[in-house]
């Protein structure tokens, strides 16, 4: 069983922005994706917008074309930090500190 997580009370965007994180750095889940995968007609319908999950998000939250490779290299250059630094940075990790620092403010 799955223990809820308090981070995301309240907050449904956030668990989508990370997952989107995670999926352009190509570290998402299958089981996550099959979720997403169910959940995309709900979110065409929410957001009144066509196209993949991933699509819909980017639309919604306005970014740009290129935001995968902005989050790829961001993750290389904080994985190479922590590497320095002898730390670990998962990509779950890197993803809550992304979308914390650059897409909830």
């Amino acid at each position: 069983m799955t223990v809820p997580n308090p981070r995301y009370d309240g907050k449904p965007l956030l668990r989508l922005l990370e997952l989107y994180v995670l999926w352009a750095l190509d570290c998402l889940a299958e089981k996550d994706a099959k979720t997403l995968e169910k959940i995309t007609p709900n979110l065409q319908s929410t957001y009144k917008r066509p196209g993949e999950w991933h699509e819909i998000i980017r639309s919604v939250m306005e970014l740009p074309p290129n935001m995968p490779t902005l989050i790829q290299d961001m993750w290389q250059k904080n994985s190479e930090i922590a590497r320095r630094n002898n730390a670990t940075l998962t990509p779950q990790k890197f993803a809550e500190m992304f979308v914390d620092d650059n897409l909830i403010g």
